[in-house]
This record gives C-alpha cells, sequence and structure tokens, in this order.
C-alpha cells in the first residue's frame, strides 16, 4: 500500500513508500523506501485518529505526531486503528 507520511511542525519532509506495519497503539510504523533496502520506523504509537469518509490518519507517537495519508491501498486498514 503506497502511502505519504508526513510529520506535523516546521521543516518537516515527507515520506513515500509502502507501508510494511499499520499503525495500532503500541507498535511502530514502518514504512519502506522504493529501493527496497531502506525503512523508516516511527516510535511506538500511542494514538491513532482517522478522518471520516478519508484514507487520512493523524497518528501520535511517544515523541512525535504524523500526518498519513494513503495513496494506493491492497489490504484495508479497517481494525487497525488502536485510539485511546
Amino acid at each position: 500500500m503506497q502511502v505519504v507520511l508526513r510529520k506535523l511542525g516546521r521543516g518537516s519532509r515527507a515520506v513515500v513508500g509502502r507501508l510494511v506495519r499499520a499503525p495500532r497503539k503500541g507498535s511502530v510504523v514502518v514504512i519502506e523506501f522504493s529501493d527496497g533496502m531502506h525503512e523508516y520506523v516511527t516510535t511506538p504509537v500511542k494514538r491513532v485518529l482517522r478522518l471520516a469518509g478519508r484514507e487520512v490518519f493523524y497518528i501520535e507517537t511517544v515523541n512525535s505526531r504524523y500526518r498519513l495519508e494513503v495513496r494506493g491501498r491492497e489490504v484495508a486498514l479497517d481494525g487497525a486503528v488502536g485510539g485511546s
């Protein structure tokens, strides 16, 4: 599943790649780059919020906040949300 992950705040760069691990409370989010050799891994997830009717998620980790936009969908993320 192709996604764009952007850290919220000033000067943040977008990470574009394939979602390896869905955002779930207590686990990390893993984005694999197109070269297949590198990954972007977040710190453990505290909260996941989904915009109704859209493939946009706001993720709060232990030390950061992210916006995750799903662009290409292979597997549903339903059930992946572990909010609190």
